[in-house]
């Protein structure tokens, strides 16, 4: 005889396989934690247009700001589990959990969905500074120390804590100013009301190439072909140093997994696709689709890393 336990996971599974093979019977919305025209919006706005084509069904794209996407975050843990409702994250989801002692949200309430894309960091300085290499903008930092700032997309952001990184290995005393997202703390840099930002690739190749930022070094182990007359952060000085974005999709872990696995296959087709390529990589940004359990990994990783840089830089939430 069929135990009850097991009539009940079929039935599961014929539930979730019915809602897998509707899916989606109407629009869809993609919550974002974070300003228009940084990774995770850039990478959402294309992920809505490509999936809405292949699913026949509108896909929204809703910014909601605030507390380094913890509350994007907090209002998509919190949403009927029907696969209905997905947010985009940057690396800055796995540093919330790090520098918080409480959030909106448990991690273990949210599931991947796939890596969408990576980037790199590139530091960049106004030409008012008249600095045009790190080792000249270090040296200027440590004959004031104090007294130069650095700008970020939030406190716990990934560009906060990119610059982080370089504060502890080249030991130098600067502040932080942290803004509400990737736009603003860009354009006080053009300014040159803040020093210097560890910019993602994809927000400041454009400013960089007509003049209003001067590029010192990028992020990576290695030089990016977007810009391949700037030295990294190591060949410029900074030993051992290395920094890396991710962007990424994210839902309620009580959507059905059957659903989940399917919102990831489709999500992957598009990210694996040469149009998306062509779109990506001349901005900055390598599609890089995962499976769910992929994903989660790299969220576990980079929170550990995070967890001991916030532990030695005393980060905490404001």
């Amino acid at each position: 005889m069929i135990s009850q336990r097991v009539l009940s996971f079929i039935a599961g599974c014929v539930v979730a396989a019915a809602a897998c093979a509707d899916y989606p019977e109407k629009p869809v919305r993609i919550v974002v934690g974070f300003t228009p025209g940084g990774g995770p919006d850039i990478t959402a706005r294309y992920l809505a247009q490509e999936l809405g084509t292949i699913w026949k069904q509108q896909v929204i794209v809703e910014n909601r700001p605030g507390a380094g996407g913890s509350v994007a975050a907090a209002m998509v843990a919190r949403a009927t589990p029907d696969g209905y409702t997905l947010l985009s994250v940057s690396s800055a989801h796995a540093a919330a959990p790090a520098i918080s002692g409480k959030l909106p949200y448990e991690t273990k309430d949210l599931s991947g969905i796939t890596q969408t894309g990576s980037s790199k960091y590139v530091l960049v300085v106004s030409p008012s500074l008249r600095i045009s290499t790190l080792k000249d903008l270090l040296q200027e930092i440590r004959a004031k120390p104090g007294t130069f700032n650095f700008s970020s997309a939030g406190v716990g952001s990934g560009t906060h804590f990119a610059a982080e990184i370089l504060k502890a290995r080249a030991a130098i005393d600067v502040v932080h100013v942290p803004f509400k997202g990737i736009p603003e703390a860009l354009s006080e840099t053009v300014t040159g009301r803040v020093q210097f930002f560890m910019a993602p690739i994809a927000n400041a190749v454009g400013p960089i190439k007509d003049g209003r930022l001067v590029a010192l070094a990028v992020s990576s182990r290695e030089r990016d072909a977007l810009l391949p007359q700037v030295p990294t952060v190591e060949e410029a000085g900074v030993p051992g140093y290395e920094s890396t974005l991710w962007f990424g999709l994210l839902t309620s872990a009580a959507v059905p997994r059957a659903l989940i696995e399917k919102i990831s296959a489709d999500a992957g087709k598009v990210l694996a696709s040469a149009a998306t390529r062509e779109r990506w990589l001349p901005i900055g940004i390598e599609p890089r689709p995962t499976t769910p359990a992929r994903f989660d990994d790299l969220i576990r990783n980079d929170l550990r890393q995070f967890s001991e840089i916030a532990r030695g830089a005393n980060i905490r939430a404001e």
